[in-house]
C-alpha cells in the first residue's frame, strides 16, 4: 500500500458524521495518514448530504472547490460518497469529470479501495444497497471530545411527502441493542460525557425487530449500565406520534437524561398534516408537548416547521404562526419547503410561491425570536450547569452550552471564571445577561 494522505470533508447531519467517522476508522486501521489540512491531502473524502436542494449546491460547491486543488495543488484524487452519490451517482460521474470515485452510503466499507483507486488516478463506482451500510465499527471521533454522536437506527419508513430519505437510506433497521451498548462503553472511556442519540427516526427505535418501540428500553440501559456515567444523553430526531408514556417516564426518571428533546412537527393544521403524509394530525402534536412538559416541567423541546408546503393556504399558515406563538417552543427552526424530484410532493399543485414561503417563514422567525428573547430574559439571576467548550481569545470570554442546547443547533453561553477551565469541563454559571440568541454569565 503506498503511503497515502487522506483528508475528509463531512457535510450533512450528525448522522453523516457517523458514517465519516466510521470510514475514517478504516482508513486509520489500514495505516492511511489522515490530515487536517486538505492542501496536504494526496486523496480527498467529501462525504455529501442530499436532503434538500441548498444541501445538494454545499455539497456540488464543495466536489468543485477540492477539484481546484487537483488542478493547481498536489492533490491526486476526489471520492465522493453520502447521500449525493447515493442518489446521483450517474450524474456525478457525468458531469463531474474531476470525481475519481463514487461510493453509495452502502459501500462506505469499501472505502480504502475507493481511496486507492483515487490515488492512482483510476475512476472507481461501487453503489451497493444502502441496507448494506454498516452500523458501527471502530471511530474516529471529529467532535470534541466529550461529546459524540451514537447512530441508533438508519433508514425511514414514515414516507412523508415532501422527503427522499427513504429512497436514499433505505427501509428503517435498528441497530442491535448490545451493539449500541458497547459503543457508548468505548466512547465513554474515549472521555465523551455528552451523547447524542440520532437515527432519521430515533423514537421508532426497537419497532422493526419485537413490534413495540424500545427507546424507552434502550435509554434506561445507557443511564443504569455498569461503568457509564455520562452526564448528558440528548435525543435528537423524535416523532410526536410516538412519544410514549414510557419514554417520557425515563426522560424524567434519570438525572444524565438531558431535559431536551427534539421534536420536528413540520405543521399543525389536519389538512397539510395529511397531504405532508405526516403520521398522527394536530391533536398527536399537542399531546405529546402536553405530556412533555406535564411531567417534565424545565424540559427544553426543540421543533422545525416547514412554510409554504404545496396547497398551503394563507388560513393554514396563519394557523401555524399562531399556534409557535400559543406553544412557545423553546427553540424553534422554520424553513421553506424544498421542492425535491422523486417525491409526492413534487408535483402538488398548487406550489406555493418563493416569495410567499419566505415569507411565511419570516413571520414564524419574527415570532420565535420574540419569545426566545423572553424566555432568555427569564435565565437572567439563575444558575445553570454550562459544559465549557473553549476560550475566545478576542472576547476574553469563555463560551459553551445548557443542557438546553444541542451541539451545533442551538445557543451558547458565554461567560467569566473564576480560574482557568479545561475544555469538556461542566460549570456552574450565574446568568446576568442576554445577547441575542445566547446568554451571558459568570461562573458560580
Amino acid at each position: 500500500m503506498p503511503d497515502i494522505k487522506v483528508g475528509f470533508v463531512s457535510l450533512g447531519c450528525p448522522k453523516n458524521t457517523c458514517d465519516t467517522e466510521v470510514m475514517l476508522g478504516l482508513l486509520n486501521e489500514k495505516g492511511y495518514e489522515l490530515v487536517a489540512e486538505d492542501i496536504y491531502a494526496d486523496v480527498m473524502i467529501i462525504n455529501t448530504c442530499a436532503f434538500i436542494q441548498s444541501a445538494k449546491e454545499e455539497a456540488i460547491e464543495s466536489i468543485l472547490d477540492i477539484a481546484y486543488l487537483k488542478k493547481h495543488h498536489n492533490l491526486k484524487g476526489i471520492v465522493v460518497t453520502g447521500c449525493l452519490a447515493t442518489r446521483y451517482a450517474k450524474d456525478i460521474e457525468a458531469s463531474l469529470p474531476e470525481v475519481d470515485a463514487i461510493l453509495s452510503a452502502g459501500d462506505e466499507g469499501k472505502i480504502c479501495e475507493a481511496v486507492e483507486a483515487a490515488y492512482r488516478g483510476e475512476k472507481y463506482v461501487s453503489t451497493a444497497p444502502t441496507e448494506n451500510l454498516a452500523f458501527g465499527g471502530d471511530r474516529v471521533v471529529t467532535t470534541p471530545e466529550y461529546t459524540a454522536y451514537l447512530k441508533i437506527a438508519e433508514g425511514c419508513d414514515n414516507r412523508c411527502a415532501y422527503c427522499s430519505i427513504p429512497d436514499i437510506r433505505g427501509k428503517f433497521r435498528s441497530r442491535d441493542a448490545d451493539d449500541i451498548i458497547a459503543e457508548a462503553h468505548t466512547l465513554f472511556d474515549l472521555g465523551v460525557r455528552e451523547l447524542c442519540l440520532v437515527a432519521q427516526d430515533t423514537t421508532r427505535y426497537g419497532y422493526d425487530l419485537t413490534g413495540r418501540y424500545m427507546l424507552s428500553e434502550l435509554l434506561e440501559r445507557l443511564c443504569t449500565e455498569e461503568g457509564l456515567d455520562f452526564k448528558w444523553i440528548r435525543l435528537l430526531y423524535c416523532y410526536p406520534d410516538k412519544i410514549t408514556d414510557e419514554l417520557i417516564e425515563v426522560m424524567a426518571k434519570y438525572d444524565n437524561v438531558a431535559k431536551y428533546i427534539d421534536l420536528p412537527i413540520q405543521h399543525v393544521n389536519d389538512r397539510v398534516l395529511k397531504v405532508m403524509n405526516r403520521h398522527g394530525g394536530s391533536e398527536v402534536i399537542k399531546s405529546a408537548v402536553s405530556r412533555l412538559r406535564a411531567r417534565i416541567p424545565d424540559i427544553t423541546i426543540r421543533t422545525t416547521v416547514i412554510t409554504g408546503f404545496p396547497t398551503e393556504t394563507a388560513e393554514e399558515a396563519t394557523e401555524l404562526l399562531e399556534y409557535v406563538k400559543e406553544t412557545r417552543f423553546e427553540r424553534l427552526g422554520a424553513f421553506t419547503y424544498s421542492r425535491e424530484e422523486d417525491t409526492p410532493a413534487y408535483s402538488m399543485k398548487p406550489q406555493v410561491s418563493e416569495k410567499q414561503k419566505q415569507k411565511r417563514c419570516d413571520a414564524i422567525m419574527e415570532a420565535q425570536y420574540r419569545i426566545h428573547s423572553e424566555n432568555n430574559e427569564k435565565a437572567v439571576g439563575k444558575c445553570i450547569t454550562v459544559l465549557c467548550e473553549g476560550y475566545d481569545p478576542v472576547g476574553e470570554t469563555y463560551y459553551g452550552r445548557s443542557e438546553a442546547d444541542a451541539p451545533d443547533i442551538d445557543g451558547k453561553v458565554y461567560f467569566s471564571a473564576k480560574h482557568r477551565l479545561r475544555e469538556g469541563e461542566f460549570v456552574q454559571v450565574e446568568i446576568t445577561g442576554v445577547l441575542d440568541y445566547d446568554l451571558v454569565g459568570r461562573q458560580k
